[in-house]
């Protein structure tokens, strides 16, 4: 595929790419309203079993709901064009989205761990048979949304997010299986507490990645796939550059990483092909493909005593 590199007024090598649109709203829309049709029937079946844990998953599922909510909100955000005052466009908002969503999936385990010593405490009562099937429903429907999801969480951070909630809603319809379970064959009312702590921790885990990364991408941390020291040697490499400092990693989202720097030029390089050949290169070995290079003449102690005679005449 060939890319194109000009320069602007300024001296500058560009790498400029489409980009594909935002997160896919149409798959948050749907998630989103299967997610709170089925907390609706979890909280119903949750009042007629008296089961706890179809309350709570229930619950947890309309929170999720809100969540996702969230997520398709932004979602829309980052479509918008950009402007003159928002030159990046809102592409960040998928960012924001998905450290708001985290965060509050750090709060659920949170709560789930609470909730989840009380039931090892005093364990509720519960009917294993309205439990079981409502919640083997529930699993069925929140892998579907998953896999809608899947399509489009790797390369976006938000999208991730909102499948993370989905993937810990599975996670409490497979404990509500298991305790049903163990309500109806071996009469074992804990199982349901122990099951939340499991799934607990693993929401937790998952949430506070999330949130890392979504720092890191904030702070314009150097992406963890990058490493700083081959960029360098990469552009120190290109014929026509001596030097180079000032150099910049940082993605403007997970899947959208930049870099800026300034290289000194050889004696007699032409900073315009000196920027193209570093881009190219830097795409070729690296894959970045949004690259600006700021190109500078070699420093006096570098240039020929004669060349530096003939421009004092002159």
């Amino acid at each position: 595929m060939p890319h194109d590199t000009k320069p602007d007024a300024h001296g500058h090598g560009h790498h400029h790419h489409g980009h594909a649109p935002g997160a896919p709203a149409q798959l948050l829309l749907l998630t989103l309203l299967l997610t709170l049709g089925y907390a609706v029937v979890e909280a119903g079946m949750g009042l007629w079993t008296g089961s706890l844990a179809l309350l709570a998953d229930a619950g947890h599922m309309i929170t999720d709901a809100g969540a996702l909510g969230l997520s398709l909100i932004v979602a829309r955000i980052a479509l918008r064009p950009r402007s003159a005052n928002m030159t990046y466009g809102y592409r960040r908002a998928e960012v924001i989205g998905a450290l708001v969503n985290a965060a509050t999936m750090v709060a659920i385990s949170l709560f789930i761990l609470v909730e989840a010593a009380q039931r090892l405490a005093s364990p509720p009562e519960l009917r294993g048979a309205g439990l079981l099937y409502t919640a083997l429903g529930g699993l069925l429907l929140n892998l579907c949304a998953a896999g809608l999801l899947a399509r489009s969480a790797k390369d976006n951070l938000n999208v991730r997010s909102a499948l993370l909630h989905v993937l810990g809603d599975a996670l409490g319809s497979v404990a509500a299986i298991v305790a049903g379970l163990s309500v109806l064959v071996f009469d074992f009312k804990l199982a349901d507490p122990l099951a939340s702590l499991a799934i607990a921790a693993v929401i937790g885990y998952g949430s506070v990645r999330v949130l890392r990364e979504a720092s890191e991408v904030l702070m314009e941390a150097t992406p963890t796939d990058i490493d700083i020291g081959q960029l360098e040697r990469t552009i120190l490499d290109t014929p026509g550059v001596s030097a180079v400092h000032d150099l910049h990693v940082w993605c403007l989202t997970p899947s959208q990483p930049m870099l800026t720097a300034h290289v000194v030029l050889k004696h007699a390089a032409h900073g315009t092909d000196v920027a193209k050949r570093v881009g190219e290169r830097l795409h070729a070995l690296h894959g970045l493909d949004h690259v600006t290079i700021q190109p500078e003449p070699p420093a006096p102690d570098l240039v020929p005593l004669r060349i530096r005679g003939e421009r004092k005449k002159g």
